[in-house]
């Protein structure tokens, strides 16, 4: 079938759910350092200013508000202390290591879609690929054991600049559909729950904005609960906002979707 479309893939929030993962992680290590132990409310806010992508660099922020919000007589750690505690908790062994030594958290999470879901996205003619925050030992593990793919396209941590710079985004929409995007190129998608994904999206159409780029938000599972309707409402709008051009009820609407239409 003839390729009409490309959609790259946030892993976190979007393929997996966090929260009892990542999120988990980044409320252990930031009251481990201060006492406090942030809502998931408060790392929603937090992410919607856009700008902490890296759950370690969110972690010393959150510390250091709590600190002088409170004006607590401790010291701030180094960032290596953050990492060195986050990754206790999240990988609970060395991340180096095959994962059936790992005891942490990652052990944890919800699949959000299976290999099917990707056949059904190739079968229709659209490509897809992965640019996520997360780890590379982690992302691969999600990606390549958990739900079976071989070599997927992947931008992982430490690959690109952290989003929403758009230059992991753009390389491996080049990698996929060829060196020169522009007007005469498939569409682009970029799925993601955070409005630094859609600033991703947003970025990417400055550097090339002869390229169709499109933005797909939808909000993370924990919001998908009936009890918290009104805050996912508000989630979207914020994505909305932001400049998303489509919300997702659901990551199954996309075996249907035509990016042609946007």
């Amino acid at each position: 079938m003839k390729n009409i479309g490309l959609i790259l893939f946030d892993i976190d929030g979007v393929i997996r759910n966090v929260e009892n993962s990542y999120r988990l992680s980044l409320k252990k290590t930031v009251y481990k350092f201060s006492g406090w132990e942030p809502s998931y409310l408060d790392i929603d806010n937090a992410k919607n200013e856009g700008i902490w992508n890296n759950d370690w660099d969110l972690s010393l922020e959150l510390i250091k508000r709590c600190i002088k919000k409170d004006n607590l007589n401790l010291k701030i750690p180094l960032r290596e202390e953050i990492v060195k505690c986050f990754e206790e908790f999240y990988f609970g062994g060395d991340p180096n290591k095959d994962s059936k030594y790992w005891s942490g958290y990652i052990n944890n999470e919800e699949l959000l879609v299976d290999k099917k879901f990707f056949d059904l996205l190739k079968n229709n003619g659209i490509i897809w690929g992965f640019v996520s925050g997360a780890e590379s030992a982690s992302a691969k593990f999600i990606l390549e054991k958990r739900i079976g793919l071989i070599s997927p396209p992947l931008i992982s941590m430490g690959d690109a600049p952290d989003k929403p710079d758009p230059q992991g985004f753009i390389n491996l929409s080049k990698k996929l559909i060829g060196d020169k995007l522009g007007e005469s190129n498939i569409p682009i998608a970029y799925v993601g729950d955070t409005i630094a994904d859609i600033n991703t999206v947003i970025n990417a159409r400055k550097e090339i904005p002869s390229q169709k780029f499109i933005s797909i938000g939808i909000a993370p599972p924990h919001l998908h609960l009936k009890s918290r309707l009104n805050e996912r409402i508000a989630y979207e709008k914020n994505l909305q906002d932001a400049g998303a051009d489509l919300i997702l009820n659901s990551i199954n609407e996309l075996k249907s979707i035509n990016l042609a239409l946007f």
